[in-house]
Formats: C-alpha cells, sequence, structure tokens
C-alpha cells in the first residue's frame, strides 16, 4: 500500500495539466523526447518524398518532369531537411526521452529549456515547409554558397527562408545540447562515476560538447550573410573587401563535425544493443571511450576536407588529408569492438539484429570512399560529382538511419509496452536496404563517368542513362521499405501485445522501470556500484518501484532528483525542478515573431521582438526559486543533502557556463573572420584614414575591470552583494558608451566596406554581451531585494558574475581588437 500511495503521489506531482493547454505547458522530457522522435520522423518522410522527385527526374534524360527552379527548391530542401529538421532533432529525441531513464533520474536539468527547443524546432521547421509549400523554398544548394545565394542572384526571399529558418532551427540544437551535457554530468544515479556510466552516455556526452563548439559557426555565417542580403553589409563580396570563401570556411566548421554529431548517438545505439543481442559484456568500453574523445577533438581539424579545390596551399592540403585519413583509426577502433562483441557471444538474430548488420555492410562501405575522398588529387577528380553525393548517403544513412531504425526496433517496447505482432519489418528491412544499395553503389559509377552534382537534366549521349534509371528505381524500392516500416511500428503502438519489463533481457537502468513509463521514471533513485546495475540485480526495478532507494518520497507538489558530483558520482544536492508552464512556448512566438519580421522585410518591428525576447526571458527567470529556506533534505537513507538554491555550483551555473562557451566560440568565429578578412581579402586593409582609438578604449577598460571586481566580491562576500551588482551595472553601461562612441567615431558606414561591416559587427555583439551582462546584475539586485537571494541561497550570485565577467571581457577584447586595427592601417 505504501508503494501504490508513493505512485499515487509522484503521479500527481509530475503529471502535465490537461487538454490543450497540457500540450502547450508541458515540461515533461519523456513526451517531449516523442514529440522530437514523430516530428523528426514527418520531416524524414517529407525528404524523402522530395528525394523519389529528384529521382523521379534524373530517371531519364533531358526530363521535363521539373524544370530548373522547381529543382532547385527540390534538392536543396531534401538535404536542408534531412541535416537540419531530420538527423539532428532525431538525436535530440532520442537522448531527451532516454537520457534520464538510463542515467537513474527523474528529469533533465532544464525541463523548461526543453520544452522551449522543441517550440523553436516546430515553428522554424514549419517556415520551411510552408515556404516549400508557397514556392519560395531556398534553391541556391543546402550549404548556401555565395555568392549564388547573395541578393544579386537570389534576389527574392529563398535563401532568406534558409537563413532564417535553419538560424530558428538551431536554437532547439543549442538548447538540447547544454541540456544533455547537464543531465549527463549533474544528473546521474547515486555513485554513478563517469567510469560507471553507461555507454550511450558516453556518445551523448561527446556529441553535445561537439554540438556546443560546432553549431556557432554557422550561426554566425547565417547571421552575416542575411545582414549582407538584408542591409548591404559586404561580408562576402571580394569587390567590397570581403570574400565568399569565409563563408565555406565557417559552414564547413559546422559541417565536417556535424557527420560525427550525426554518427555518434547512433553509434551509442549500437554500442548499447549489440552486447544485448550478442548476450555478452561490451568489448573495449575503456578504448570506445577514448575512440568517441579522439573522434569529437579530431572532427574539428576536418573542415579544409570539403574545400580542396579552393586554392588552398599545399602544406594545408596535406595536412587536412593526411588528418581526414587518421579519423578513420577511433572509428574503425569502435567496428572492431562491436565485432568483437558479436563473435565473443552468442547473438540472437532479431529484427534490431537486422539492421545491425546492415549498418555494418553500408556504413564500412562508405567509410572506404571516404578515405577515398580524403586523398586530394582522388578528391579533385571526384569533387562535386555524383560520386561524393554517393559516399555522403553511405555515410549518413549507413552511419545513422540504420543504427536508428534497429533503436527503434529496441526501444518500442519501453515507449510503448508492447511487442510486434506482424513480420512487416522484415519485409521492410530487405526493401530498405536492397533498394539503398541500388540507389547508390551506382551512383558511385555515375560519378566516376563524370556526371555533375546538382543538375536537374542531363543529355542521353552522355551514358548516364541506364545507371540513373536504376538509381531510381532502388529510389521508390527503398520508399516502399520505409513505409511498411512505418506501418509496423504503427501497428505495434496500437495492437502490440503486452510486453513483460525487459523483453531483451538488457542492463541498463531504464529497463528497471515500468513500461511505458510513467512521469517521473522512478519512484525512488538507484545507488549503483557497477556498469550493468540489471545484471547484478534483476529484482533492482521492484525495490525502486516499493520506495527503496533514494528520495523514495514526496514533499508538497515539489519536483525533485538527485544531483551528484561530476566525476565520482556522490550525491551532492537535490535539485528542484519546475512544474508546467507556458513560458517556454510564448517564449518561442516572441523569438519566431523576430525572424518573421526580418523574413518579411518588417525591419521596424524587429526591436520590438528583441525587447519582447528580453521580457520574456526576465520573467522567466523572475519565476523561478524562492523565498523559503527548509533547509538539507533528507534523502531516505538518513543522508541529509542541500537543495540547488543553497550550493552554489548549482545546474544553472554550469549551463550559465556551457552557454557562455557558446557564445565565445561565436565570438571566436567572428574574430577569425576579422583576420581571414585581412590577410585573403582583397582591397583589405580599405584605403582612408579610419582614426585611432584613444580615449575610448581607456572608457571601456575602466568599465570592463570595475564591473568585473565588483561583480566577484559581490559573488564571494553577500553582505557586499547588492553594492557589488550595482557597481558592476555601472561598469558594464561605461563599458557600452565607450564602445558605441569609438564606433561612432571611428568606423564608416557598414555598408562601404568589410572592414567597417566586421568592426560594426564586432561592435554590437559586445554591446550586447555587456547589456546581458549588465541586466544579469539589475536582475540579481532585485533579487536580493526581493528576498530569493541571501545568504542561505546564494547560487544566483554566481551565475549573475559569471555573465557579467563575459560581458565586461568581450567589451575589452573587441574595443583593443578594433583600436589596434585601426592603428596599423
Amino acid at each position: 500500500m505504501k508503494a501504490i500511495q508513493l505512485h499515487r503521489d509522484l503521479t500527481r506531482i509530475w503529471e502535465g495539466e490537461p487538454g490543450w493547454r497540457g500540450v502547450l505547458t508541458s515540461v515533461s522530457h519523456t513526451d517531449l523526447g516523442k514529440r522530437f522522435i514523430i516530428a523528426a520522423a514527418v520531416f524524414f518522410g517529407i525528404g524523402g518524398v522530395l528525394a523519389m522527385l529528384i529521382r523521379a527526374q534524373l530517371a531519364t534524360p533531358e526530363s521535363a518532369f521539373a524544370g530548373p527552379e522547381v529543382y532547385g527548391q527540390i534538392f536543396t530542401m531534401h538535404g536542408s531537411i534531412m541535416m537540419f529538421l531530420f538527423a539532428i532533432p532525431m538525436l535530440e529525441g532520442l537522448a531527451i526521452y532516454l537520457l534520464p531513464k538510463i542515467l537513474g533520474a527523474r528529469d533533465l536539468a532544464y525541463p523548461r529549456l526543453t520544452a522551449l527547443g522543441w517550440w523553436c524546432y516546430l515553428f522554424g521547421g514549419s517556415i520551411m515547409i510552408l515556404a516549400l509549400l508557397g514556392g519560395v523554398a531556398p534553391d541556391a544548394g543546402w550549404f548556401l554558397y555565395p555568392p549564388l545565394s547573395g541578393k544579386e542572384f537570389t534576389p527574392g526571399v529563398n535563401s532568406d527562408v534558409w537563413l532564417l529558418g535553419i538560424t530558428f532551427v538551431e536554437i532547439s540544437a543549442m538548447c538540447a545540447a547544454i541540456e544533455i551535457v547537464v543531465t549527463i554530468l549533474k544528473f546521474r544515479a547515486a555513485n554513478m562515476s563517469l567510469t560507471r556510466m553507461p555507454i550511450m552516455a558516453w556518445y551523448l556526452l561527446a556529441t553535445a560538447g561537439m554540438m556546443i563548439f560546432g553549431f556557432p559557426p554557422l550561426i554566425l555565417g547565417s547571421i552575416l550573410l542575411e545582414l549582407e542580403r538584408a542591409f548591404g553589409w559586404p561580408f562576402f563580396q571580394p569587390e567590397l573587401g570581403g570574400s565568399p570563401l569565409l563563408w565555406q570556411h565557417l559552414f564547413w566548421l559546422f559541417g565536417h563535425p556535424e557527420v560525427y554529431i550525426i554518427f555518434l548517438p547512433a553509434a551509442g545505439a549500437l554500442s548499447t544493443i549489440i552486447p544485448v543481442m550478442a548476450r555478452t559484456p561490451l568489448i573495449g568500453y575503456g578504448a570506445i571511450v577514448t575512440a568517441v574523445m579522439a573522434l569529437a577533438f579530431l572532427s574539428f581539424g576536418l573542415w579544409v576536407h570539403h574545400m580542396f579545390t579552393t586554392g588552398i596551399p599545399h602544406m594545408a592540403l596535406g595536412f587536412f588529408s593526411a588528418a581526414s585519413v587518421l579519423v578513420a583509426i577511433p572509428t574503425a577502433v569502435q567496428i572492431f569492438a562491436w565485432i568483437g562483441t558479436i563473435w565473443a557471444g552468442r547473438p540472437k538474430f532479431t529484427l534490431p539484429m537486422y539492421y545491425i548488420v546492415g549498418f555494418f555492410i553500408v556504413f564500412v562501405l562508405g567509410g572506404l570512399t571516404g578515405v577515398m575522398l580524403a586523398i586530394v588529387p582522388f578528391d579533385q577528380q571526384a569533387h562535386d560529382t555524383a560520386f561524393v553525393t554517393a559516399h555522403l548517403h553511405y555515410v549518413l544513412v549507413g552511419g545513422f538511419v540504420f543504427p536508428m531504425l534497429a533503436a527503434a526496433y529496441y526501444w518500442m517496447p519501453h515507449a510503448t509496452g508492447r511487442t510486434r505482432v506482424m513480420r512487416l519489418g522484415i519485409a521492410a528491412f530487405w526493401l530498405i536496404f536492397i533498394g539503398f544499395n541500388l540507389t547508390f553503389l551506382h551512383m558511385h559509377l555515375t560519378g566516376l563517368l563524370g556526371m555533375p552534382r546538382r543538375m536537374y537534366t542531363y543529355p542521353a549521349e552522355a551514358g548516364w542513362t541506364w545507371l540513373n534509371l536504376i538509381s531510381s528505381l532502388g529510389s521508390f524500392m527503398q520508399a516502399f521499405g520505409f513505409g511498411l516500416f512505418a506501418i509496423d511500428i504503427a501497428l505495434q503502438r496500437r495492437v502490440g501485445n503486452r510486453s513483460r519489463r525487459d523483453p531483451w533481457n538488457a542492463e541498463t537502468l531504464e529497463w528497471a522501470m515500468p513500461t511505458p513509463p510513467p512521469q517521473y521514471n522512478f519512484a525512488s533513485l538507484p545507488t549503483v556500484d557497477c556498469r550493468e546495475p540489471l545484471t547484478r540485480d534483476r529484482l533492482l526495478g521492484a525495490g525502486l518501484a516499493a520506495g527503496r532507494g533514494l528520495l523514495g518520497r514526496t514533499i508538497g507538489h515539489r519536483r525533485e532528483t538527485l544531483a551528484v558530483d561530476m566525476v565520482t558520482g556522490a550525491p551532492e544536492h537535490v535539485a528542484i525542478l519546475p512544474g508546467p508552464s507556458i513560458v517556454p512556448f510564448q517564449t518561442a512566438l516572441v523569438i519566431g515573431g523576430f525572424f518573421l519580421s526580418m523574413l518579411l522585410s518588417l525591419y521596424w518591428l524587429a526591436p520590438v521582438f528583441i525587447f519582447g525576447t528580453a521580457v520574456m526571458v526576465w520573467r522567466w527567470t523572475a519565476t523561478t526559486g524562492t523565498t523559503e529556506d527548509d533547509g538539507p533534505v533528507d534523502t531516505g537513507h538518513g543522508d541529509r543533502l542541500p537543495t540547488s538554491f543553497a550550493v552554489r555550483g548549482s545546474v544553472g551555473y554550469w549551463g550559465s557556463v556551457l552557454a557562455i562557451a557558446a557564445s565565445a566560440t561565436l565570438f571566436a568565429s567572428l574574430v577569425f573572420g576579422h583576420f581571414f578578412l585581412w590577410v585573403v581579402a582583397p582591397n583589405w586593409p580599405p584605403p582612408g584614414d579610419f582614426g585611432v582609438y584613444f580615449l575610448e578604449p581607456v572608457l571601456v577598460t575602466a568599465g570592463a575591470l570595475f564591473a568585473l571586481a565588483a561583480a566577484r566580491i559581490g559573488a564571494r562576500d553577500f553582505a557586499r552583494s547588492r553594492n557589488g551588482a550595482m557597481i558592476s551595472a555601472c561598469g558594464l553601461a561605461l563599458a557600452i558608451a565607450g564602445l558605441l562612441i569609438g564606433a561612432i567615431r571611428h568606423l564608416p558606414g557598414p555598408g562601404e566596406h568589410s572592414f567597417a561591416a566586421v568592426g560594426w559587427t564586432l561592435t554590437s555583439y559586445a554591446v550586447f554581451s555587456a547589456i546581458v551582462g549588465l541586466l544579469a546584475q539589475v536582475f540579481i539586485t532585485r533579487r536580493i531585494a526581493s528576498g530569493h537571494t541571501t545568504s542561505d541561497r546564494p547560487h544566483e550570485l554566481r551565475i549573475a558574475a559569471v555573465w557579467s565577467d563575459y560581458g565586461a571581457a568581450v567589451a575589452l577584447a573587441v574595443t583593443w581588437i578594433l583600436s589596434l586595427s585601426s592603428a596599423s592601417l
């Protein structure tokens, strides 16, 4: 009876609001993870239809099925949907749904941030699809290279849809990345040290870290190109000191790590599923973790792999070619570990195993052609041909889609509590596997025979007809296979037989809970002492359901989970999480209004939505925290831990650190652009006298130093915190004034030359960062006055200090960069 009452109490606390309001206010990671997965699957279906239209056009020479304008929109949207609206959101959905369950927690670190990411993804993706239906979809290729994507060659809103829609979606990706990293590091089962984490968590940690540092260059590139298109700031126009190669560098600084961002979560699913199917522990856990981290690191040194034909110096070509070959080593370590695990075990050839075998065949072939393209002379011959298209699909479909199909069948009993009732899945596998290879294996030959990518038609005498016809027939076979897969999944969800709790005899914690899972995941939280907790204790789930773990009780209507030391997993404090809220939905609407105002050229409305976003963020933060101090919390086993409000190293602080790391990456990319143009762009530096900064650097330096010192003093000493916050705010205001005076006095109009455009962009970024820091100090002053922040609840002081520190540091850096640049002219 005690267990039943605990279940009822937890259900009352963790359930969402009823009806449509519940849809808008839900912050449940289970619900939001499912929404991401379903929406990504729908976008995959749309992208698949576009792929069939491409193959219908190319099935025969000189086809009149689609003209060049329509075809340009079709192939651009196919690539954009698959990369930005399917692959990344699908891995986000899997991580959001799965992470707390495999880590032994009740929720993610920032439930409302997850909800904001969902709404941004949905709204941004909807903008893209509505543009496609309206005939104004992007048509300059999914990499949107200037000058083709510039105003001269794409005068309509087509490219703006891509730049604004994708940037909107990237907000969702950054929210998920911060969420994943902090959740893995802080929200784990008691005593789950880093060496005891499930292997999937390592893969997701590496993936999210790559997203934090890999996505900001693309966001910056999109901002710069939109500024050029909307306001004429010439970042990519050679005649005004810009360079289109800057876009390529920024895009591929994101683009090549993205390949591994897509692959690693799928590889994590393989490392989780293969030991279960082979009925033996995973071989080489430590070697795999090392390989994953090496792959994450090396992937950032490969972006020029895509630019071998742009006139890169020979030494750089050799370096990036060697790095492109070297990255195959950590990938091979994982593949050999998986093969060794299968070899050492007694594999069950279930449906997930079919897709795993398909992965080995398809992905290894894609990896071999990748090594070929890493060799500069071959790449220069095959560059921009159908050979590259075939390689890309072998790597991405083999490395992501096949593992995700295996993952779907593996975790569907967990999400639905049901098993399959028909054998449609076997037929779907063979149609997908055979259809895929018919489509893309022949495309290698088409490329070697000289067929370029992105061409909408070709002459009959080119000799490509029979190869294209086979590829087109294969694509339709593949489409039928995916259709059968969708039907099979739907039937399992609707009419499948009830499944026992752990139908696979797996070893990770998600199978220690009822299926389908309750909103709170675990009635009480586990304590682990090994990497395979269910292997050692098959009755662990029953004990947790009976409340014999940690936090096996309820306090009021408070949502609680355990936060641990990042390395050892020792219990550190009890995190208090927010409940359902309409604020994330409203915030996404306001942000969406900004993007729509830019898309519709209603620039006078954009500042209104920027102000509205600031108001929503203020409202968001103002609704957190408490004015009451309950003291340490009894975890249920005699230990008493402080709440998240009473510690300085709260999850809010670490989320701020990661957000600043992402912002600093964007800033570093902007500084890279400044010096890249200085070195390679024509007409740089521009003729004229820009003057030399003197007074302004002094103002900014003095203000920044005041802000840094005062914020740090306030964060360390609560008795002086309010005065420190006020002095810090005044210092940041002085720094902002110095930045603006310097820009107005010494920079020409941003449309005159790229030097001025980059200078104004740097100044704008510095002013924005300083304003955020200033608002943080004003906010903390109000929180102290309202009693939310006290000496017993000091966590917000450190958060405010880190934001103001960053604003002051950026103001200093930008001022001196521009001063020294002006002095050298």
